[in-house]
């Protein structure tokens, strides 16, 4: 299963690249700041047709084609080019995201850098790695000590604002610096292996996170709501942390 989710993400990103090199086409799904190209399709059909190959019968969610139910243990989780806008502006911090759940348990991420040539991968309880390599979260146990990542929402309103607020009071307690790439995938893979030190995000969907999520906690890391409720896929807002900083940071959102 673990490679067919490499083949899946690395022949997706072969298609993003031949994409990526051209002149790109985008449409508004419903809001203007949340765009779809045609890399996003023609990923999304590659995938799925190597996954339906040698698992014809396991369960599918992806953010372009939506859910497809079998009655299934399995489900994979998609996100075919997480950072489209990046994608569209040539901003180069996009990836293919691919999970594999069974029962609502995840057992394999993987999270494909086409650009850095980045293969990023977890399966549970046998760790996480970079390019084959283990990789490990980092050991900042301060705030103070840290560089944080924050995603937005493509709302422009309150889920902004409360966004904006999180962030100057991080900033109140002396972090490093916070960035924001465009990409929930990666910036749960960063924190995975320590370029990061936490990351904090507002109304995601399951593909956003579920490869990337695995990855942390295989790493040694943790993610939680904002709350600090127990990880799900359900959930809509999301921290993760190298562990030691987690409690501070739920301290910080107030949520």
């Amino acid at each position: 299963m673990k490679r067919t989710a490499i083949k899946a993400a690395k022949e997706a990103g072969k298609i993003l690249l031949r994409y990526y090199s051209k002149s790109v086409n985008a449409r508004s799904k419903g809001d203007t700041y949340n765009l779809v190209t045609a890399a996003d399709i023609a990923s999304d059909q590659e995938i799925i047709r190597i996954i339906k190959a040698r698992y014809p019968s396991h369960s599918l969610l992806t953010e372009e084609s939506g859910e497809k139910i079998n009655r299934s243990d399995y489900c994979w989780i998609i996100d075919p080019l997480d950072g489209t806008n990046n994608f569209y502006h040539k901003f180069p911090m996009f990836c293919v995201s691919i999970a594999l759940y069974k029962n609502g348990t995840p057992l394999i991420g993987v999270v494909f850098d086409p650009l850095k040539k980045e293969l990023f991968y977890a399966e549970k309880n046998r760790g996480a790695y970079l390019n084959s390599k283990k990789i490990e979260v980092s050991n900042a146990n301060k705030l103070n000590k840290s560089l944080l990542a924050l995603g937005f929402y493509y709302e422009r309103g309150t889920l902004m604002r409360k966004s904006l607020d999180q962030m100057k009071k991080f900033f109140y307690e002396n972090v490093h610096g916070i960035r924001r790439t465009g990409s929930a995938a990666l910036d749960l893979c960063y924190t995975a292996c320590g370029r990061i030190d936490g990351y904090w995000e507002l109304k995601l969907n399951p593909w956003d996170y579920a490869a990337g999520s695995l990855i942390v906690m295989e790493a040694g890391g943790k993610v939680t709501d904002t709350r600090g409720e127990k990880y799900n896929l359900m959930m809509k807002n999301i921290v993760a942390s190298n562990r030691k900083l987690h409690k501070e940071m739920i301290k910080v959102l107030g949520e």
